[in-house]
């Protein structure tokens, strides 16, 4: 994590005001949020006040707990004075604020982004009676440099003692961050941004608190102007038992599409290197507000990987108008993940929502098959104004190029709307551009995505909207786009409509309200 430039000295005066407000936060309870603003989304996790960014430390702990830690500035809209904010939930949906977990140590030092482990056989040494003790592994940012420290938690990762051994690798760099760290076999394995070297180091430790360099990543992808966020996780592959390890690496700002996007490279591990298995630059997401994804510590091998990310960009994230409201910043969706050999351009990381089953609420609308047709469905009744939607196409061998499917979210009365499609060419795209609540020359309103058909002429598009963020996932997920958008009125009005398909394709399609998870909840 880092803070984005300052574009006066009148925020840099702010900024400073603010950090120094930190020893001021009420630690003992967590705080309490308004989550029915026209943009609260109502099944994303965003913060209950003022600024959110990156996800740290997710882990599912010993009970089946998951739980996110996040970037937080909990005196501001704006960052600065950074914490880790702290939620939990059962089911990845239902989040419980709690009280922040990490504070920075003095007034001049900010807590910046990194990861936590479950030490089950407290190789640390913090946890002698237990084998559910957490252990935080982060940055610390000071004005001379960036170290990486640690906290513990006997409690299960509620609250934390800072090490006083801290730190525990040293530097005299101010850009040296974003710890990740996972188990690999007998040791402790961490990936960490040298940003501006555009270097991912590699260390390992017997016990979280004594590291030794191993290998350096260096120079690989799209480089932006610096790193930073990295991940290591083991995933495994779709269609078997095999697993592989994919290395993700955050780009800030310098992205293609303008600010912050992160990138994927599949590979393999040994416990010191990591060796991609090519050389191409793999994007998450080919939208712009996806970015510094995690995956979630304590997930056991042969299940699909779980992340969430970060649902903003850093070229507008301090500027959007949910301000008004309150707060600033939401996350993706928990996803479920895995890599798929997809031809003709190799691995793909497949990306889809996870089980959405907790959230989903009365069946608005299904077709067995719409045909070269037309489905209209108002949701203006809908009290979390979010849905889930669903199409399958099969039968499209030999299917025009100028074939297409496309859906669109409007509000009839102020004409605003948020729209995609698919040219069964191989094109897919999505349109934020009429949408009228948000004005930045940064807030780039089209995106596109290549996506060739199956040799199976088989085709499947999903999607959550939710109040002012819309994910969709194309192809099985081999495709997702996440785009905020901030209308005047609320969008009640759903259409997707198909042309030009051959006779023999069927399109199944589905329509879901999603309830809201804010409802009736203490921490509201």
């Amino acid at each position: 994590m880092r803070l984005p430039p300052t574009p006066s000295a009148l925020v840099v005066l702010l900024a400073q005001i603010a950090t120094r407000t930190s020893s001021f936060v009420h630690a003992a309870a967590p705080t309490q949020g308004n989550y029915d603003g026209p943009y609260r989304p109502q099944i994303h996790f965003s913060p209950p006040q003022n600024f959110m960014n990156d996800p740290n430390g997710l882990l599912r702990d010993r009970n089946g707990t998951y739980h996110l830690y996040y970037q937080y500035n909990p005196t501001d809209l704006v960052a600065g004075n950074q914490h880790w904010g702290h939620a939990t939930s059962g089911d990845l949906y239902h989040w419980v604020n709690q009280p922040i977990a990490i504070f920075p140590p003095n007034n001049d030092s900010q807590v910046f982004s990194g990861s936590a482990v479950i030490d089950v056989n407290n190789t640390s040494g913090f946890f002698p009676d237990q084998d559910d003790g957490v252990v935080a592994i982060y940055t610390l940012n000071t004005p001379t440099a960036q170290v990486q420290e640690i906290a513990y938690s006997t409690d299960g990762g509620y609250t934390f003692t800072r090490y006083p051994g801290n730190p525990v690798i040293d530097s005299n760099s101010t850009q040296f961050r974003d710890p990740k760290v996972i188990w690999y076999e007998d040791h402790w394995a961490m990936v960490v941004a040298y940003s501006q070297d555009f270097v991912i180091g590699v260390y390992t430790s017997p016990d979280l608190k004594t590291w030794s360099h191993a290998s350096n990543f260096t120079h690989h992808g799209l480089l932006g102007l610096q790193y930073e966020c990295p991940n290591l996780v083991k995933m495994p592959v779709e269609g078997g038992n095999d697993t592989m390890y994919v290395l993700t690496i955050s780009i800030n700002p310098g992205a293609p599409l303008g600010g912050s996007i992160t990138q994927y490279f599949p590979g393999t591990f040994n416990g010191t290197h990591f060796t991609p298995v090519d050389g191409a630059a793999r994007i998450t997401d080919f939208a712009k507000d996806n970015y510094a994804g995690q995956f979630f510590y304590g997930i056991p091998d042969g299940e699909d990987a779980l992340s969430i990310a970060w649902s903003s960009n850093w070229q507008y994230a301090q500027n959007v108008p949910t301000a008004a409201e309150g707060w600033r910043s939401s996350m993706s969706v928990p996803r479920r993940n895995l890599l798929t050999d997809t031809a003709p351009t190799g691995w793909d990381l497949v990306s889809l929502p996870y089980d959405l089953s907790p959230v989903l609420g009365d069946q608005l609308a299904a077709r067995d098959n719409l045909g070269n047709g037309v489905l209209d469905v108002n949701y203006s009744t809908v009290a979390s104004n979010a849905l889930y939607f669903e199409a399958n196409v099969t039968g499209l061998t030999g299917v025009s190029s100028a074939a297409t499917i496309n859906f669109t979210f409007s509000n009839p009365e102020s004409g605003e709307s948020i729209r995609g499609g698919y040219f069964f060419g191989g094109d897919f795209w999505l349109d934020r551009g009429r949408i009228q609540g948000f004005d930045n020359p940064f807030f780039t309103d089209k995106f596109s995505v290549s996506s060739p058909l199956r040799a199976d002429g088989t085709w499947t598009l999903s999607g959550v909207i939710d109040r002012s963020i819309l994910e969709v996932f194309v192809d099985r997920g081999a495709h997702s786009a996440t785009s905020t958008f901030y209308a005047t009125q609320p969008l009640t009005s759903f259409t997707l409509s198909t042309a030009g398909l051959p006779d023999a394709a069927s399109v199944s399609v589905v329509v879901y309200a999603l309830k809201s998870v804010w409802e009736n909840t203490d921490s509201a």
